[in-house]
């Protein structure tokens, strides 16, 4: 794979980013591609290096060391094709995944892995360029019928897999645009919606009938599914928000971080006015959860012009760097600075909030919070306790809520349908086994954050491409389909 010694003669270099005064004045995409010369040097950094830890790190099993080589052999068509073999949307995997695969390389040891995630988007973008990109068009069909409710990566990704098998997909659709979180949920300045809509454009060519502004449950009930389709795909990820039940939540002020985004999101996108966006401007922000939707919320304010950004997590600092030894070629955790970080925020860790402090009107004008201390009991369980004496308040105009979501949206379709819940509160099934993405009620399946829980967008395609197989199986008796 690549050049057998490319890794010692070329340096990693990696794509960059414009710079925070330029990029914090809009809502595009900010990242500097490396041209096709350097692109060639990196593919050639793959080390051949006999166990690719970096498909096992890719929930997807991207066969990245063979893309990798083709990409330095200037071959990126049938890269594109390599790429396409295991994943249905590189180019939204390319920009907004965490990159676990990286982590995984065995270039990670020392601190230089490939550039996997800027060739892996480089590839989409330049098969896109030279239109290579096409509609794939079921020849045979099966006659089958089969309902996907909920067109994120995961429903997206199961509608494409069944229709090219041949079944007539329906993909149902609550809000007014497809795409789940990835449209209204990830800011336009990290993932640019014409992205997803030329991959909707693909799955209506292809022969999915793509129904938007219709509510499973709401407009259309989960017994007609069931009467009208031979299959049923629960993918409608999961959006329940975890609260924060302190004295002042209910102040004005105070949102759930997914509702601060998605007002903004749809008004870039054009889908409402300024009037409905939730401001950060002039405004004292906090943003409570140190994860990416948090960050998201601090590069949304940044751009509104707020007047200052913190943002608390109750988790410990994370060390600067992690121990190889022990963490590789897992996800480690390390302290890491999103690009949303970088273009202002102060961050403070080991902090709970204690209390939301308002006016007499109930707008929002201060967070009380408390320094925290974490422990292990005898039994080795982390135990938190509050350090006597350590309250402090911060001022806060605006607060959002961005500490993850507990499972999907259980009113509705879901109990209408009575499927059973595992101990978290998400779809229960399996993904192993002949039952796999089987929920426990007849021909209904689930994939995606609905089934697992909140998690990353490389694994719900992975979910929907997998019970995609399932399907198609309980359809037709055997599949083609890749597991």
């Amino acid at each position: 794979m690549g050049k057998i010694t490319g890794f010692k003669e070329f340096t990693r270099v990696d794509r960059g980013y414009k710079g925070v005064e330029e990029r914090i004045k809009h809502f595009d995409e900010f990242v500097i591609a490396l041209d096709e010369e350097e692109l060639a040097r990196q593919g050639a950094r793959c080390m051949d290096c006999g166990i690719p830890f970096c498909h096992d790190g890719c929930p997807v099993n991207n066969l990245i060391p063979d893309w990798n080589d083709l990409v330095y052999q200037n071959d990126y068509k049938e890269a594109l094709t390599t790429l396409h073999s295991t994943n249905n949307f590189p180019e939204i995997t390319g920009k907004i995944c965490p990159a676990p695969c990286q982590e995984s390389c065995t270039l990670n040891l020392i601190d230089e892995p490939v550039t996997i995630k800027s060739i892996e988007c480089a590839i989409i973008d330049k098969g896109f360029e030279e239109g290579w990109v096409q509609p794939e068009v079921a020849t045979i069909k099966t006659g089958k019928k089969v309902a996907v409710v909920g067109s994120g990566p995961a429903g997206m990704a199961a509608s494409q897999q069944l229709c090219r098998a041949g079944h007539d997909v329906v993909l149902f659709e609550k809000e007014a645009k497809a795409g789940g979180l990835t449209r209204f949920g990830i800011p336009d300045f990290k993932l640019e919606k014409t992205i997803i809509e030329r991959r909707v454009q693909q799955l209506v060519a292809e022969g999915v009938d793509l129904r938007l502004n219709t509510h499973i449950g709401v407009d259309i009930s989960a017994q007609e599914l069931l009467a009208d389709y031979d299959a049923v795909l629960l993918t409608g990820g999961s959006e329940k928000p975890r609260d924060l039940p302190v004295p002042g939540r209910d102040l004005n002020g105070v949102h759930f971080a997914m509702d601060f985004l998605k007002a903004n999101t749809k008004f870039v996108q054009g889908l409402h006015g300024e009037d409905q966006v939730i401001s950060a401007k002039d405004k004292h922000v906090v943003v409570i959860g140190g994860g990416d939707t948090g960050s998201d919320c601090i590069g949304t304010s940044a751009r509104h012009g707020a007047k200052s950004i913190t943002q608390i997590e109750i988790m410990p600092r994370p060390p600067e760097k992690e121990d190889k030894g022990l963490t590789w070629p897992d996800w480690a955790n390390k302290m890491r600075t999103s690009t949303s970080q970088e273009e202002g925020c102060e961050r403070m860790f080991s902090v709970a909030t204690k209390e939301m402090i308002g006016d007499d009107n109930g707008q929002l004008t201060a967070i009380k919070c408390i320094k925290v201390e974490w422990n292990q009991d005898e039994n080795g369980r982390w135990q938190m306790s509050e350090v006597e004496g350590s309250e402090f308040e911060l001022p806060a105009d605006l607060i959002t809520l961005a500490m993850g979501f507990v499972h999907p949206v259980q009113d509705g379709m879901l109990k209408e349908l009575g499927v059973e819940f595992d101990q978290m509160g998400n779809v229960k099934g399996d993904t192993e086994g002949n039952k796999a993405y089987y929920t426990s009620i007849d021909k209904v399946f689930s994939a995606g954050d609905m089934r697992r829980g909140q998690s990353l967008v490389v694994w719900a395609i992975r979910e929907g491409r997998q019970c995609a197989h399932s399907v198609d199986k309980y359809l037709m008796g055997e599949t083609s389909l890749p597991s």
